[in-house]
């Protein structure tokens, strides 16, 4: 039954055109889904601006174990991503995702605890072995139908964005109230309340299905590494967030020595420059989508990446090139994360974007350890200049990858119910003649065909009669 009118009058605008297109249970479970994920991402988010002035006092810190111990947690996260996901199809979605926040939680007790830099860096490696970001997209294929995915796994995306906004400006607060051990004790809570969010709010899946459109499949892992189009975005997200640590590391250095500012003031930087950042970015994105050209505006704002660690080398203790730098940097920052994931489902075969955005999950945490490793040993030896100077470096090598690439397609997935018992074969060639079909991949012990389309051109009403209607012969 669809809402009734009068009530969505009433509410957020997102969510009235969610509720709209969702029943209440599927709302449901992409709300809950969305919690869970955002209690996890607002801690993790929230340590950055704040670990590296904190974790100086911690006995046996240096800048290197520093930088160690703020991207281990992305090496351990980044290597058990695609098996936790997998294992959920076994051992059920809901058993992963608490064995996962309550890995989170003990490494967050561990850190919080931590008299050591050792201490620190075992705790921030235990937070990161229990990944479940893969098992929480599996659950939202399971919870929702084929036409309402794409509008709940958007829920989930805007929610871990506006997680990161709030945990930016909020790290510094809480840390100049309760310390670096009082954030990881917060970071314990948020774990717990999202156990409890997921016992207790999120739907049961009656059946566990593989969804290629949301996790991994890991016979598509070697195929999906040898497409050279995804292989360069899964560059990017890694270029974009080692960069992202590496800088944090430095970034309260510089703003300590530039403007005098403490850490319970360091927000009053970050606020402006992240608000101004969603000002630029958003018609950004609305008008290289609707013109068709993120590969323009892609490739401008890694430009503007580079810009900013440059700008940050050579005149960090100037205040208005620090601020201007850093508003540059979060502008072309918030820009990629917008915009990557959606190229990532544009580029991917019909029947592995679930694997594609899986490998490129994976690349992004593996970013975060090398861009903690390196700019670490970097600021060691080094100092913080040649940290942003690596950092400006990176960003060239990666402009000059994503000046290359192909022109995105700008094709979109859409998902089709089949007969139970088809012709393969027959029916993805009956697909492509559908107007607006550029791709069919028909998969029948799924009783579903993966197509790529172009939305503009594309008639689900004829794809799904041809879907249903051509059957092979039972034999």
């Amino acid at each position: 039954m669809r809402p009734d009118a009068s009530k969505l009058e009433n509410s957020c605008p997102i969510q009235a055109e969610i509720e709209v297109l969702m029943d209440k249970k599927e709302l449901r479970a992409a709300t809950s889904l969305a919690a869970v994920f955002s209690v996890r991402m607002l801690g993790l988010f929230m340590i950055y601006p704040v670990f590296a002035t904190f974790a100086r006092r911690i006995p046996g810190a240096n800048p290197y174990t520093i930088g160690l111990a703020l991207g281990i947690y992305g090496l351990t996260q980044g290597l058990l991503q695609m098996p936790f996901g997998v294992l959920s199809d076994r051992l059920g979605r809901k058993v992963m995702i608490v064995l996962g926040l309550t890995l989170f939680g003990l490494g967050s007790a561990v850190a919080a605890s931590a008299h050591t830099i050792d201490g620190m860096i075992w705790g921030r490696a235990l937070q990161g072995a229990g990944p479940v970001g893969a098992v929480v997209l599996a659950t939202v294929g399971d919870l929702t139908s084929e036409e309402h995915r794409t509008q709940a796994m958007a829920l989930i995306g805007m929610t871990i964005g506006l997680s990161f906004l709030v945990a930016i400006v909020a790290g510094p607060v809480l840390g100049a109230w309760v310390g670096i051990s009082g954030i990881f004790w917060f970071m314990a809570a948020l774990a717990v309340l999202g156990i409890a969010i997921t016992l207790f709010i999120v739907p049961t899946p009656r059946h566990l299905r593989v969804h290629r459109d949301a996790e991994a499949v890991p016979a598509m892992i070697g195929s999906t590494l040898r497409n050279t189009e995804l292989l360069r975005l899964d560059f990017g997200i890694f270029a974009l967030h080692a960069m992202l640590t590496a800088s944090f590391l430095v970034v309260p250095v510089v703003l300590a020595g530039t403007l005098g500012m403490k850490t319970r003031t360091e927000w009053q930087v970050y606020l402006p420059a992240l608000l101004l950042s969603v000002v630029v970015m958003v018609p950004a994105i609305l008008v290289g989508e609707r013109l068709r050209r993120m590969k323009v505006v892609l490739v401008a704002a890694v430009a503007g990446l580079a810009v900013s660690q440059f700008m940050l080398a050579a005149g960090a203790g100037h205040k208005w090139v620090l601020l201007a730098a850093i508003t540059l940097f979060f502008t072309a920052f918030n820009v990629m994360e917008a915009s990557l994931p959606s190229l990532v489902t544009q580029i991917a075969p019909a029947a592995s974007k679930g694997t594609a955005t899986g490998v490129y999950s994976s690349s992004q945490f593996l970013g975060i350890f090398v861009g903690g490793l390196a700019g670490g040993w970097i600021h060691q030896r080094l100092g913080a200049v040649a940290v942003f100077e690596s950092a400006g470096t990176v960003a060239l090598l990666w402009l000059l990858v994503a000046a290359t690439m192909r022109r995105p397609s700008y094709l979109t997935s859409r998902i089709v119910r089949i007969a139970s018992v088809v012709d393969s074969g027959r029916l993805s060639a009956r697909l492509l003649e559908v107007p607006g079909v550029a791709e069919a991949v028909v998969v029948p012990e799924e009783g579903v065909a993966y197509l790529k389309v172009d939305s503009r051109r594309f008639d689900r009403k004829q794809a799904e009669t041809v879907a249903g209607g051509v059957a092979a012969p039972a034999s």
